[in-house]
């Protein structure tokens, strides 16, 4: 298949100053672009698509231009936009999903992914601590940075980097086993950024953001309909910030620009153009390595003051990032429409990355071990084109879906070299710079993973749906040059999905599904001797009944699961696959409005995770809990709107994350933890514009807590921290 887009534009990064943030802001208030009143909701489809309301029909024919000019707020979206779900109500999704639309996201000024995903049950930060961006397990499971992570359903962008959230409509979570439709993925969840679009409403808005420890931010959105009779959209987001997090030896900057575009340019045919650009450049908080076992138990060090940072300030974590996704949508006929997508993603950094090692759990004396990596690069390539159209056999209605797709992964080699100094855990000195020697560390590598799927949805009477889909893979990854270590794994392998609904009634729905994927095992973390490897393809499995309804304005939803996958362990300081885990929990979730006044998002799960095979090398992790698993997370988050004060909000949230060990052979652990979040919003008019005032404070007890464990690695929480914002809608 041939690329509508083969490379982002790389150019010099854009630097935007708060006062040409609100210079573009004020143009485009005066702007004479007229803007049609009528509502452009949904893209014609075929002629015919007007009586697409039977029982049989497609949830849609053509994709829909998101509306947000006009979006109604709510804490529970009535669609998902992810996987071979485009589109689909919540309900009619045979797994478990989670939608943190942009009113929670703006109800508690989520900053991060971390935000975003904590209203979401069984995730919990893995390994760093989110100075620089999020590595985040779901169920235990972590969720691979090159390729759970989605943009607009389909590109999978890097997550190397902290992904913006300010030009994104909604995240979402489609969580188990989902390799039919994206090929080899980890079954933790794949996480998926809708972008914002134009809506027929125009959208000019300032928003700045200052928080207690010195960091600000200003957030220009534009957006604009356009061409006859509205046939076109444009949304413009640019940010620019400095970065303050209250966390010693800790300062920087990141930005973002970013553009979607979207031409209806016939009845029939539909694009979509997405582009963002955006980088940061921060000092990386230091982390805590574990102490060496004594007697098969490891004493951990007490948890330093949510300050502490023993890396220095020079040492620096400099990342850029550019996605590019384009889509068409073709309408063949009154029932089948062809969609293309292609997009590239491309993630750049330098980093010293500091580890304390080799210390004094009492005194915290040790060594600061500094690595120096210069000249990562990791680039995905995707491609998909995928049929979908309706049709009935003898009565029974089908909607199948035929798609292909492509996905190539590679990453340049780099240069790393290290240095080691003298510090200590609970009273840290400035280490001054070092320039330690570079050598070729990380060596070229590329995967490729081609896919066939089909997928169809059959309609037995009201109440009866069989989902069903096959998807046939191939797939290579192998080092670029000859001479490197990197070994070379191949897979061709046909995996199958089943699923049953049953929908006595159109608010619930029961379902059971089982699902088999193929995924990578895993990459192989800086802190082992083959940094950077792929680990082999293996299957995984899992089985899930569960239970959906929407009462009123809320969505509930439970279900149970099992999922069975290899287990990747670190053995000798080499990370490799040693045996295989069980995942079995329950989960639930409450998220909507409850009456005019008052709107909730509920989420736990209790979870039972277990080693159930190990290889010789590692017997005494049989039977024992994988490392930074939670037995239980629980999350609730409310707003209400006081009736007695117009305009007037507020809300609160508690989240919950349940003990952890530090490895597989649990010698150690984590505790439990709680944090407790307070927010108020005012919206209002001041000179007849809608303005609204902020204020969020997060970690309101200025609690200390191990936040991340994993991969031989301990993280801190970060410090009580106040946000203030003030939005502005010209």
């Amino acid at each position: 298949m041939s690329s509508i887009v083969s490379r982002a534009a790389h150019g010099a990064t854009p630097r935007l100053s708060l006062i040409s943030l609100s210079v573009l802001a004020a143009i485009a208030a005066v702007a004479p672009m007229a803007v049609s009143a009528q509502s452009v909701a949904a893209t014609p489809a075929a002629p015919a698509a007007s009586d697409a309301k039977d029982a049989a029909a497609p949830k849609r024919l053509l994709d829909e231009v998101v509306v947000t000019g006009v979006r109604r707020k709510t804490f529970a979206p009535t669609t998902v936009q992810v996987g071979a779900f485009r589109d689909q109500d919540p309900l009619d999704v045979p797994l478990t999903n989670n939608v943190m639309p942009r009113d929670l996201l703006d109800a508690q000024a989520a900053q991060g992914l971390y935000d975003a995903l904590k209203n979401t049950a069984g995730v919990t930060r893995s390994q760093v601590s989110g100075s620089t961006y999020d590595n985040l397990s779901i169920r235990g499971i972590i969720v691979e940075n090159r390729g759970n992570y989605r943009l607009n359903g389909n590109l999978p962008i890097v997550n190397l980097i902290d992904i913006p959230l300010e030009d994104k409509e909604q995240v979402e979570v489609l969580k188990g086993a989902s390799s039919m439709y994206y090929g080899l993925v980890p079954p933790s969840g794949i996480v998926n950024f809708v972008t914002k679009r134009a809506g027929p409403a125009p959208v000019t808005s300032l928003t700045t953001t200052l928080n207690n420890h010195g960091g600000i931010k200003a957030h220009v959105d534009i957006g604009r309909r356009f061409g006859a009779d509205d046939s076109m959209g444009l949304r413009v987001n640019a940010v620019t910030s400095k970065e303050e997090s209250g966390i010693d030896r800790f300062k920087g900057d990141r930005q973002l620009v970013s553009l979607a575009y979207d031409w209806r340019a016939t009845p029939w045919a539909n694009f979509k153009v997405d582009i963002e650009h955006y980088r940061k450049n921060v000092s990386e908080q230091g982390a805590i390595t574990l102490p060496a076992a004594v007697n098969g138990v490891i004493t951990l060090p007490r948890i330093p003051a949510n300050t502490t940072n023993f890396a220095p300030e020079w040492a620096r974590y400099d990342a850029e990032a550019t996605n590019v996704l384009v889509r068409g949508d073709f309408a063949l006929s009154d029932d089948w429409v062809l969609s293309v997508e292609s997009g590239r993603a491309n993630t750049q950094r330098d980093r010293n990355y500091t580890t304390l090692i080799n210390y004094n759990t009492q005194t915290g004396a040790g060594t600061a071990n500094i690595s120096v990596l210069k000249g990562q690069e990791y680039t995905n390539t995707n491609h998909r084109v995928e049929a979908i159209g309706r049709f009935d056999t003898a009565g029974i209605g089908h909607e199948l879906t035929l798609g292909a797709t492509y996905n190539r992964r590679a990453s340049a080699g780099w240069l790393n070299g290290s240095a080691r100094t003298p510090q200590n855990l609970y009273d840290p000195v400035d280490i001054a710079p070092v320039n330690p020697t570079l050598t070729q560390s990380g060596f070229p590598s590329e995967v490729n993973d081609r896919g066939l799927y089909v997928f169809d949805r059959v309609s037995l009477g009201e109440q009866w749906q069989v989902l069903a889909g096959l998807r046939k893979t191939v797939y290579r990854s192998e080092a670029s040059n000859p001479s490197s270590p990197v070994p070379t794994y191949r897979a061709d392998k046909v995996t199958p999905n089943v699923s049953v609904m049953w929908k006595p009634m159109s608010n619930l729905s029961v379902y059971a599904s089982a699902l088999r994927g193929l995924e990578e095992t895993g990459t192989a973390p800086l802190n082992t001797t083959n940094f950077g490897q792929v680990l082999p393809p293996a299957v995984s499995k899992q089985h899930e009944i569960g239970v959906k309804a929407r009462l009123g304005a809320v969505l509930l939803q439970t279900a149970l699961f099992q999922t069975d996958r290899p287990l990747a362990t670190t053995i000798n300081n080499v990370y490799q696959v040693g045996g295989e885990t069980r995942y079995r929990g329950l989960e639930f979730s409450a998220s909507g409005e409850i009456g005019r006044d008052f709107a909730l998002v509920v989420s736990g799960v209790v979870l039972d995770a277990e080693i159930t095979k190990v290889g010789t090398a590692n017997p005494l992790e049989l039977g024992k809990t994988p490392e930074n698993t939670p037995k239980n997370t629980l999350s609730v988050f409310g707003e209400y709107r006081l009736p007695m004060v117009p305009g007037l909000s507020l809300n609160a949230g508690v989240y919950h994350v349940g003990k952890r060990a530090v490895n597989n052979a649990n010698q150690a652990w984590v505790d439990g933890y709680q944090t407790l979040s307070l927010g108020a919003r005012y919206q209002t008019r001041i000179f007849d514009k809608p303005v609204n005032l902020q204020a969020n404070l997060d970690n309101a007890t200025n609690k200390d807590y191990w936040s991340t464990a994993g991969n031989s690695l301990l993280g801190v929480g970060a410090p009580r921290t106040l946000r203030l914002t003030a939005k502005v809608d010209f």
